[in-house]
């Protein structure tokens, strides 16, 4: 039996409620077995729902079963007990670096298997002996074998720690539920480690839930990467087919040009060299005629002259043809002018629709992005703004390097500008923001307006034109010290959640994915407070309008955040 014993393994015969060798086993109808009274303490906690269930694989059972004992195991488990021992201590029954020793071994120290929360020492299983065999240990709480036996024992009583208390959620003794945890709801530590275990239960099944929810997501997002790049290339290979025949079409037009242009010159080359041909032949004719006058001007015979000049003509053009119009510049120069304006039509053409190629590219073909959950997500996409004063109303006062504007007790005499807002309290910042931005304002005394706004927004006035909130245009969050609300396109809706002291907002804008949101900033961390979804078509410019109420509030103010 020792022999056999040997090569059994303890932890099959260990209760999995207290985690001690088993004592009066008994065996679930799921093939699970505990000790008798641990079970029976586990399922009295569970009388109220009248449903049972197995604290190792959660199987229930409607009614409560009857539990009887297994013999058969409670007599391995005694035999174990007794004959454990026999066998020659294994060189791995040592204990080595890292190893829980006994407390009582001389020289080499074996490995301890149990420790004891009463004698607060460790013991290898030839020294644990005596609690198993002595009723002078039976009371004894013994655990798995470990080096911090101080961290199970009450530090204020000395006593091992057997209850849990609820209340205060921690690990206490039998004496301190009859002092400073009196009153307080308790049970025994393995009730609590039922209900731990439940809870832990609960959770793991909520973390699967998400790690579900996340792996459909990444999936989902592999696709989308997967279209998204084979979307790109086919894109790629059309635009490059589609350029290729553009290129070919304006090399085929060139060509086209180029040869009329040399046919035009041939034709026009060949006739005037016909017409040099003529001209020279007429000036040899006028020159042979020019010398036979020549000669005949110095005959000093006068009837031989007198003859001769009867058969020749008296006006020299007689004979010949008409005279050539020559241009005195002769050139291809509106034809060039055309070419050159076909070129600039053509580049005027391109950038039109490159811009148009750019806004489709970077609006349309935008992949999914997970949202920033944490204050540090957020600050991956922190921008520094700055208070534009020429659209400060003169109502308001700009400090701190044009980053805290004030309901203004100086009334600053702010020249006149056409951006400036000219009766509403309102003052814009310099930046124009796309992409994926994040800031922070402070706000204090009365409230403030916090948002964004496209340029276009009316500054002279009093109309919803003009209003923060009150028009298509911007978006806007109000704080006050009682309330938040948001406001576009003049609707407002009130958030049921309140400041909590916390005076400060953070913005998160998504311009690609139309996602404007607002957050509370607090040492808890970010609330989210609403998320606007919108088609962005512009620009947008954060705004904030300082709030006085119905009474002159110089406190009234806004500051913009510096983010690290």
């Amino acid at each position: 039996m020792a022999e056999a014993s040997s090569a059994l393994d303890p932890n099959q015969f260990r209760c999995q409620i207290c985690l001690d060798q088993l004592k009066d086993p008994v065996t679930t109808a799921c093939g699970h077995s505990y000790c008798m009274s641990c079970i029976k303490s586990c399922w009295d906690q569970e009388d109220c729902l009248a449903v049972y269930s197995c604290p190792h694989c959660r199987q229930t059972f409607i009614p409560r079963p009857v539990l009887y004992r297994n013999t058969i195991l409670a007599e391995v488990v005694e035999k174990l007990k007794k004959t454990g021992l026999q066998a020659a201590t294994p060189v791995d029954h040592y204990a080595g670096p890292g190893d829980v020793e006994c407390d009582v071994c001389t020289g080499r120290k074996h490995k301890a298997v149990k420790s004891c929360l009463v004698c607060l020492a460790s013991y290898c299983e030839t020294h644990l002996q005596p609690h198993y065999e002595s009723t002078a240990f039976k009371k004894h709480k013994l655990t798995d074998a470990t080096g911090r036996l101080q961290d199970k024992v009450c530090s204020q009583h000395d006593k091992p720690l057997e209850v849990y208390c609820r209340t205060d959620q921690q690990c206490i003794c039998y004496p301190c539920t009859m002092d400073e945890h009196r009153g307080h709801e308790t049970v025994s530590a393995a009730a609590g480690w039922v209900e731990r275990q439940k809870q832990i239960g609960e959770t793991q099944k909520e973390f699967q839930q998400r790690i579900q929810t996340r792996e459909k997501e990444l999936q989902e997002l592999r696709e989308t990467v997967a279209s998204f790049r084979g979307s790109a290339q086919s894109a790629v290979q059309d635009s490059e087919r589609i350029f290729t025949e553009m290129i070919r079409s304006i090399e085929r037009r060139r060509s086209e040009v180029t040869q009329l242009i040399r046919d035009q010159e041939k034709a026009e080359v060949s006739q005037a060299e016909g017409d040099m041909e003529r001209l020279k032949q007429e000036i040899d004719e006028l020159k042979r005629r020019h010398s036979e006058l020549e000669q005949l001007s110095h005959t000093e015979d006068h009837i031989h002259f007198l003859q001769r000049c009867q058969g020749l003509p008296v006006v020299p053009e007689a004979g010949f043809g008409p005279r050539i119009s020559v241009s005195p510049r002769c050139s291809f120069e509106n034809v060039r002018k055309v070419v050159s304006e076909l070129k600039d039509q053509l580049e005027n053409g391109c950038e039109k629709k490159t811009a148009e190629i750019h806004h489709t590219v970077t609006k349309d073909a935008v992949l999914p992005v997970l949202m920033p959950r944490t204050r540090a997500e957020f600050l991956q996409y922190s921008c520094q703004l700055t208070l534009d004063p020429n659209t400060a109303s003169r109502l308001l006062s700009l400090s701190e390097g044009n980053r805290k504007v004030t309901w203004g007790a100086d009334w600053p005499l702010y020249p006149d500008h056409p951006e400036r807002f000219d009766w509403s309290p309102q003052v814009l910042c310099r930046e124009s923001l796309t992409g994926r931005c994040y800031w922070e304002a402070e706000w204090s005394g009365g409230g403030a307006w916090i948002g964004v706004t496209y340029k276009g927004i009316g500054r002279k006035g009093v109309s919803d034109d003009c209003g923060l909130g009150d028009n298509d245009k911007s978006w806007m969050l109000f704080c006050s010290p009682d309330s938040y609300s948001v406001r576009h396109n003049n609707k407002q809706t009130v958030i049921p959640i309140k400041p909590s002291g916390s005076c400060r907002v953070g913005v998160y804008l998504d311009w690609a994915a139309g996602t404007l949101s607002f957050y509370r900033v607090s040492s808890d961390g970010l609330t989210l407070l609403y998320s606007f979804t919108s088609s962005f078509t512009e620009p947008l410019c954060p705004g904030f309008r300082v709030y006085s109420g119905l009474f002159f509030n110089p406190n009234s103010s806004v500051s913009l955040c510096m983010l690290g």
